[in-house]
C-alpha cells in the first residue's frame, strides 16, 4: 500500500477504504509516513471530502491509535457532553455536578484554552490545589465516588488526532467537516461513555458561523456516533456574545458557583446548561422525557446536590472545596476597572469574539500553546443583548493585573448601542439525533 496511490485517488474522489484510512493514521502516528503526504492528503479530504462510512473509518483509527478507556467497573449508563466551544463557555462546571447529583454518570475529558475561547481544564486549574491531569485509577475513582469526573486528556488518549490536528493547523484544513468530526468523536469514543450529548455553536463567536454549517457538522458528528452504536444527540445553539457575564477563569468558576446556588436561574447560560444536564439524564436513563429530567434538574439545584456534588469532586481531587464557598480563596486580581457606558440606548448586538480577544490580552487565555495564564484576570459583562444602558452606567467590570494600563474605549467598542430595542434570538437553535 501506497500513500500516493491514495492521495492520487482521494484527489480524483474516490472514497478511502477502512484499512487505507488505517494504514495512513497509523504510519501518520508512528513517524514512517512523511509529514508533507498526511498534508497532500488531509488537503484532497477538505477539497474532496469524506463519506459517512470514511469519516467513521477515520474516527475508529484515531481512536485505535492510542489507549481506550474502560468505564466498565462504573455502574450505569455513562453520559459525556462536549462542547464545540466559546467565549465565556462554563456549561462543563455547571452540568456534570446536576447530572453526577441525578444520579448518572459523568464523565469528561476537556482541553485547555487557546486564542480566544477559554478551555474547561483552566477554569477548573483556578480553584486552588486541584488536579486537574487525572491518572486512570484517579479517574475511575472519581467517577465511582461522585459519579462526576474531569480531566485533561492525557497524551495516551487518540495521540494520532493530536499529530494530524498539528498539520491541519498550518495547511488551512481546519474547517473539514469530516475532519473536525473525526477529531472530536476519536477522543470522545476513546473515553468510554456509552451516550454523548453535543452543544454545536453557531453564531459569528463559533467556529460554524452559520446554521447550515453547524447543521452539516452536528449531523455529521451524530452519523458517526450512531454508526458506532452510541447514543447522540446535538443540540445546536447561538453564539455571538458571550456565554454568561464571566470571561475569565476564576471568574467563570464563580458564575458557575452561583448558578449552583440557584442564582442567575433565567439567564441562557443557565437555561442552557439546564437543558444539556436535562438531555444527558434522559440518555442516562434518570427520567423518561424532557418535562421529567428538567424537573430533576431544579430539584437538585434547589436541594443543594449539585452544589455538594461539586464539593465533593474537588475536595476527592485535592482542591479547596472552601473556595466554592469564600471567592477570596480564588485566584484574584491586581486591580479593578470600571467601563462605563459612553451613551444611552439599547445594547444590539456584543462582540463576544472581540472580547474574548481582549481578555486574552488581559492574561485570561493563550495565544500560545505555553503561555502561562493569570487564573484572576478577566472581564465581567454587566449587559446582554437588548439591555438598556444611560450613560456613565457601568457596562464591564476589568479584573486586571496590577500594572495593567487600560483604554476602555476598546471594551466600549464591543458593545452596539442603538436607540431603539431590537429583536433577541432564541440561545436553541435545532436539535439532531436521537
Amino acid at each position: 500500500m501506497r500513500m500516493y496511490d491514495l492521495i492520487y485517488g482521494k484527489k480524483q474522489g474516490s472514497a478511502l477504504s477502512p484499512e487505507e484510512i488505517a494504514f495512513w493514521v497509523k504510519g501518520a502516528a508512528e513517524g514512517s509516513i512523511p509529514d508533507e503526504q498526511s498534508a497532500a492528503l488531509l488537503m484532497a479530504i477538505c477539497w474532496r471530502g469524506m463519506t459517512t462510512e470514511e469519516t467513521l473509518a477515520l474516527t475508529l483509527a484515531r481512536r485505535d491509535s492510542g489507549k481506550r478507556l474502560d468505564l466498565s467497573s462504573v455502574p450505569g449508563i455513562k453520559v459525556d457532553k462536549h462542547s464545540t466551544g466559546g467565549v465565556g463557555d462554563k456549561t462543563t462546571l455547571i452540568l456534570g455536578p446536576i447530572v453526577a447529583a441525578c444520579g448518572v454518570p459523568c464523565p469528561m475529558f476537556s482541553g485547555r484554552g487557546l486564542g480566544h475561547t477559554g478551555g474547561t481544564v483552566d477554569k477548573f486549574a483556578a480553584i486552588p490545589g486541584l488536579k486537574v491531569e487525572l491518572s486512570e485509577a484517579e479517574f475511575l475513582r472519581s467517577l465511582a465516588e461522585t459519579r462526576f469526573a474531569n480531566s485533561a486528556q492525557t497524551a495516551d488518549i487518540a495521540p494520532a488526532d493530536k499529530k494530524l490536528y498539528a498539520l491541519r493547523d498550518i495547511t488551512a484544513t481546519v474547517e473539514s467537516i469530516p475532519l473536525i468530526t473525526a477529531s472530536i468523536m476519536s477522543k470522545k469514543l476513546a473515553g468510554g461513555a456509552d451516550a454523548l450529548v453535543l452543544d454545536v455553536k453557531c453564531g459569528p463567536t463559533a467556529f460554524m458561523k452559520t446554521l447550515d454549517d453547524a447543521r452539516t457538522l452536528a449531523q455529521s458528528m451524530v452519523d458517526v456516533g450512531t454508526a458506532h452504536g452510541m447514543q447522540i444527540r446535538a443540540l445546536i445553539t447561538r453564539m455571538d456574545a458571550p456565554l454568561g457575564w464571566a470571561i475569565g477563569n476564576a471568574l467563570e468558576v464563580m458564575e458557575s458557583v452561583e448558578i449552583l446556588r440557584g442564582e442567575h436561574g433565567d439567564s441562557e447560560l443557565a437555561q442552557m446548561s439546564f437543558r444539556l444536564a436535562a438531555e444527558m439524564l434522559i440518555m442516562g436513563g434518570a427520567a423518561r422525557d424532557l418535562e421529567g429530567a428538567q424537573k430533576r434538574v431544579q430539584a437538585s439545584i434547589q436541594d443543594g446536590s449539585a452544589l455538594a456534588t461539586l464539593r465533593r469532586f474537588v475536595a476527592l481531587n485535592g482542591g479547596d472545596a472552601k473556595a466554592l464557598d469564600d471567592f477570596s480563596r480564588l485566584p484574584q486580581p491586581g486591580q479593578v476597572v470600571e467601563v462605563r457606558a459612553d451613551q444611552d440606548g439599547y445594547i444590539a448586538a456584543i462582540d463576544g469574539r472581540a472580547l474574548g480577544i481582549l481578555a486574552m490580552d488581559l492574561g485570561a487565555g493563550r495565544r500560545d500553546r505555553n503561555d502561562v495564564l493569570d487564573l484572576g484576570v478577566g472581564i465581567r459583562v454587566h449587559v446582554s443583548t437588548g439591555f438598556r444602558v444611560e450613560k456613565g452606567g457601568i457596562v464591564c467590570t476589568l479584573y486586571v493585573k496590577r500594572d495593567s494600563s487600560i483604554d476602555p474605549a476598546e471594551f466600549l467598542r464591543t458593545l452596539q448601542i442603538v436607540p431603539e430595542p431590537t429583536p433577541t434570538q432564541p440561545w436553541l437553535l435545532e436539535t439532531i439525533g436521537c
